[in-house]
This record gives C-alpha cells, structure tokens and sequence, in this order.
C-alpha cells in the first residue's frame, strides 16, 4: 500500500499552514455578540447557570471568549399525564442536567486553537467507547453532520455531541476543519473558529440520552447562531 501520497498531502498542508503564520498583513476581526450576553433560558425547558473554568485551564485553552453551563430542565406540572414527546411527568423530572461549552478563538494563526475533545477528555480518565458522525435534523435549516460519542469513566457513562462551528460552516471532522482554514485565511483572511460540545450522563438508556441530547441542540441552535460570527467577508 503507498503512503506516499497521504504523506505528501500531510507536509504539504504544514508547509502551506506554516506560510500562513508568517503573512505580515493584520487579520480581520469578525464581529461576535459576547457570550456573558447569551440568555439562561432556552426555550420554554432549559434553566442554565454559568459554571466558569478554573484560570490554570483557561490558560492552556486560550480561548477568546468561552461559556461553559449546565442547563436543567424545567420541571413539568405534576398534573401533566404526557408530554408532546410521549415523556411521563415522571420522566420528565427524571431528566437530566446538560452541559454545555462554547469555546470561541478570534485568531488560530499563531499556534492556538480549540482542543478536540478526543485529545483532552481521556486526560481527565474517560474513555471514548463509541465515536461516529452522524447526520442530525435542526430547525430552520438542512440537516448538519455532527460528532456524537460515548464515554466512561468506571462506572459512570455520558453522551457527548460535538462540532466546529468555523466562519458560518458546521463541521465534524477535525481535518476537514483544519483545511477549511487554511482556505479561508487565504481567501478572507480569517481564522477564527468555535468548538461546540454538548454533553450529559446516561442515567437510563442511551435512547433517553440520545433524545434529551437532542432537544437540547434543537433549542440552544436557533440562539447561537447570534453569537458567532457570519462566515460573511467584511469589505
């Protein structure tokens, strides 16, 4: 089997991405609404508070601006037999908790850039036990291929969804992330880029996960969006 043209692409694309770093001309700034300005409430079912990250961590990520929360359901009315989703009002106060990071870099060009959950969570002892792209229906737009994983940590299980949302793109593979920039720093240049991850633990059945998971990326999508920047070029 020939390596060689895998290989060549690989110095290639480093060659090409350390051409960039050394370009003189300044960066575009996109504009980005704050993230300390996104709401608490999503929709009519999530209550979130901000969680912070400890200064040490921050430091390594680097990140431009970041949030990162934990939302709760909101409780139904006890009175309530069955939700829209076919979900018992016991069930549904069973629910639980999702978290979620937002972590936005202005400019990638020197070095820094978002950290795949790949690289970073089995740092923190859990392990990926399941990992695809999965294409996934959201409001107001064509379905989106996002990645969805699986990770355990002894005993305890989550569900994690995750993506790069780079210059108006949602993108899944991580490389394909890391080409897309390198075009549009040539072609607009820009690099600023967002890592999205959704998570929660697997308190019953991964389907109850899976669709939890799911309505939660349903209400936060149509929010984001005004809190990132357009992948329109500025003139």
């Amino acid at each position: 089997m020939k390596l060689w043209p895998g290989l060549a692409a690989v110095v290639m694309l480093a060659a090409t991405w350390g051409l960039l770093q050394t370009l003189s001309h300044g960066e575009e700034i996109p504009m980005k609404k704050p993230f300390a300005e996104f709401p608490l409430a999503l929709g009519d079912r999530w209550h979130g508070r901000e969680l912070g990250i400890e200064q040490k961590i921050l430091d390594v990520l680097k990140v431009t601006d970041y949030m990162m929360r934990v939302y709760v359901p909101v409780a139904r009315g006890e009175g309530q037999v069955a939700s829209e989703d076919g979900q018992s009002a016991g069930e549904s106060l069973a629910r639980a908790p999702v978290s979620l990071y937002v972590g936005y870099y202005q400019s990638q060009r020197t070095g820094v850039t978002y950290h795949s959950p790949k690289n970073c969570l089995p740092g923190s002892g859990w392990q990926f036990v399941d990992t695809a792209q999965v294409s996934t229906p959201v409001p107001g737009g064509p379905a989106v291929t996002i990645n969805r994983a699986i990770i355990q940590k002894g005993l305890e299980r989550e569900l994690i969804l995750y993506w790069y949302q780079d210059r108006g793109r949602v993108i899944a593979s991580e490389y394909w992330a890391k080409g897309y920039l390198i075009w549009d720093a040539m072609m607009k240049n820009r690099t600023d880029g967002t890592l999205v991850r959704i998570s929660l633990p697997v308190v019953t059945t991964l389907e109850a996960a899976d669709r939890e998971a799911k309505a939660f990326m349903n209400d936060l999508w149509p929010v984001l969006p005004n809190y990132l920047p357009t992948g329109a070029k500025s003139t």
